[in-house]
């Protein structure tokens, strides 16, 4: 699966993760979906761990991690991830990423979108070391599940 040429711009894989575990700090997480609700001047703190898939051309596997989450009293979400790939050959790849959620008007979705670095010292994925990946997607907290479309930056 894995190649050393990648395109800026090349599409990488999918990823769909499902919640696990929610840890509110003091604030629910349907205050934050709550528009009428506001949070507070500091912002509110969500622990989202996850489990899922991923799946592409180069990158295969399943993905397990965090979501330290900062929702903002302007209702804008700072994300910072920490996850573990492990791809269908059994290889353990790092992962983080940053990035922001948007919660969409009228809804409790709201557009993802995330800058990630990988890094991994086996030989057949050396090549992530090198790569920015820019993903974005969507995210249904009633449901639980993030969908993402990464790309090499």
């Amino acid at each position: 699966m894995g190649s050393s040429t990648i395109e800026v711009g090349e599409f990488l894989y999918d990823v769909t993760v499902n919640f696990t575990k929610v840890t509110e700090y003091g604030v629910t997480m349907q205050a934050l979906l709550d528009a009428r609700t506001p949070l507070p001047p500091a912002g509110a703190r969500f622990d989202i761990a996850f489990e899922g898939s991923v799946r592409g051309p180069k990158l295969g596997g399943t993905v397990v991690g965090v979501d330290y989450l900062h929702a903002r009293a302007d209702r804008r979400i700072q994300l910072h991830i920490h996850a573990q790939i492990t791809t269908d050959d059994g290889e353990n790849i790092a992962f983080f990423a940053d990035g922001i959620a948007v919660l969409q008007e009228g809804t409790t979705a709201a557009q993802l979108h995330e800058n990630g670095t990988f890094m991994t010292a086996s030989s057949r994925y050396l090549w992530l070391n090198q790569l920015q990946v820019w993903g974005q997607g969507t995210v249904d907290p009633l449901k639980g599940q993030v969908r993402i479309k990464a790309y090499a930056a």
